[in-house]
Order: C-alpha cells, then sequence, then structure tokens
C-alpha cells in the first residue's frame, strides 16, 4: 500500500488541497499499478511559524517588518508559496 507523506505551510484553500491529493493519488496509482483503494496520501499543514528557510519562518519573511520582497509572491497565491525563480525547503 504505497504512502505519501505532504507537508506544507498553511494557508491554502481547501479546493487546491484537494486538487493536489487528486493528482498525486493518480500519479501514484499510474506509476506503481497499484489499486487506487489501497493508495493513501496525507497532508500535513504546519503554521507559518514552524516554517523556515534559511534560519528565517515564512511568517517573519512575510510579515509587516519583512524587507521589501521578501516574500513577494503573485497575487492569489498563498501564503508560503514562494516566488517565481524561488525554492522552498
Amino acid at each position: 500500500m504505497p504512502l505519501v507523506q505532504i507537508s506544507l505551510a498553511a494557508g491554502r484553500p481547501p479546493d487546491q488541497i484537494r486538487r493536489l491529493i487528486a493528482e498525486v493519488h493518480d500519479a501514484v496509482v499510474r506509476a506503481t499499478s497499484s489499486d487506487p483503494a489501497r493508495v493513501r496520501v496525507l497532508v500535513q499543514e504546519l503554521p507559518q511559524t514552524h516554517w523556515a528557510a534559511g534560519g528565517v519562518t515564512l511568517a517573519e519573511r512575510d510579515g509587516p517588518g519583512a524587507p521589501p520582497g521578501a516574500g513577494a509572491r503573485p497575487t492569489g497565491t498563498a501564503p508560503g508559496t514562494p516566488a517565481p525563480g524561488t525554492t522552498e525547503e
């Protein structure tokens, strides 16, 4: 029984999480020829104060005291979503 665990910074809308689960599920079924009923996908959302990169939490990076552009994200993306051209741990 394949089990996929995904950790995300909290803040994404439920429909986005649901799409993620469906797409990961389908990819695992295709890649492993597993019985779809036996594939498990777990999504854990972490508070932005509990996710850090470079010693700085996402809350600090995106907060009111953050340097201009430090946490810049395209309009409509969830908090904690990296800006284009950047990566997250």
